[in-house]
């Protein structure tokens, strides 16, 4: 069974990364897919910040190819494939649901970052840049992914107005990241990731300026770094 899972997540994430390319025309919740139509959502990072996709199903691709090919039998590395398959799996069918129907994609997106994090949280000590290092990016941009699809819905659907939706996700955001970080006490890659996408939502609200939101993204990315003493490798 452990050689078992070792397939099964290599052949997700391969699935996973072939996923933009099984389903085209994505590129984001489109302002008409909701009622209140919203150009430009302040919770949202700048548009490069998405070119993190590239790294993130490289590494994962790499990573559980390495772990089927010379770790199948390592217990190292057992603990942390089956809460990664899952996510992987509902990452899979993220992109055609997200298509017809964001509130669904929400819910999905919440999963992927669930099994992602138990995933982070069970990584072994061995081989760090291919078992550790492609799960802390992929759970890192997840942190923040989750809570801006999810400010874009609150904000679309009108239930709080651009910018409260954008606090209060970022807020939400910034509370998970400080805490998985914290308490994982390694894989720093988990937490300049989820900078990474704050730094984006920074250049995103610089023109027009919005100052509330640039100002948490700020402190978070301070709270973030001031982490980084209590990681032990």
């Amino acid at each position: 069974m452990t050689r078992l899972w070792a397939i099964m997540c290599f052949v997700a994430a391969v699935a996973f990364a072939a996923s933009p390319l099984l389903f085209p025309g994505f590129a984001g919740y489109a302002p008409e897919q909701f009622p209140v139509q919203i150009d430009e959502p302040p919770v949202q990072p700048a548009g490069y910040a998405f070119a993190i996709w590239g790294l993130i199903y490289a590494w994962l691709i790499v990573g559980t190819g390495f772990g089927m090919l010379k770790r199948a039998d390592d217990p190292d590395w057992a603990e942390m494939r089956k809460p990664l398959f899952v996510s992987l799996l509902i990452g899979f069918a993220w992109i055609p649901m997200a298509q017809v129907s964001p509130v669904a994609a929400t819910v999905m997106i919440w999963g992927m970052l669930a099994s992602a994090l138990v995933a982070l949280f069970r990584v072994g000590d061995t081989d760090r840049w291919l078992q550790q290092a492609p799960v802390a990016i992929y759970a890192g941009w997840l942190s923040a992914a989750a809570c801006v699809g999810t400010g874009v819905v609150i904000g679309g659907y009108g239930w709080l107005p651009p910018t409260p939706a954008a606090l209060l996700c970022l807020l939400v955001a910034v509370v998970i990241s400080v805490t998985a970080q914290y308490r994982l006490h390694r894989a720093p890659e988990y937490g300049i990731t989820v900078i990474w996408a704050l730094v984006a939502v920074i250049v995103q609200n610089a023109s027009p300026f919005n100052a509330a939101v640039t100002g948490l993204a700020v402190i978070g990315i301070g709270v973030i770094l001031s982490l980084r003493a209590t990681d032990t490798e």
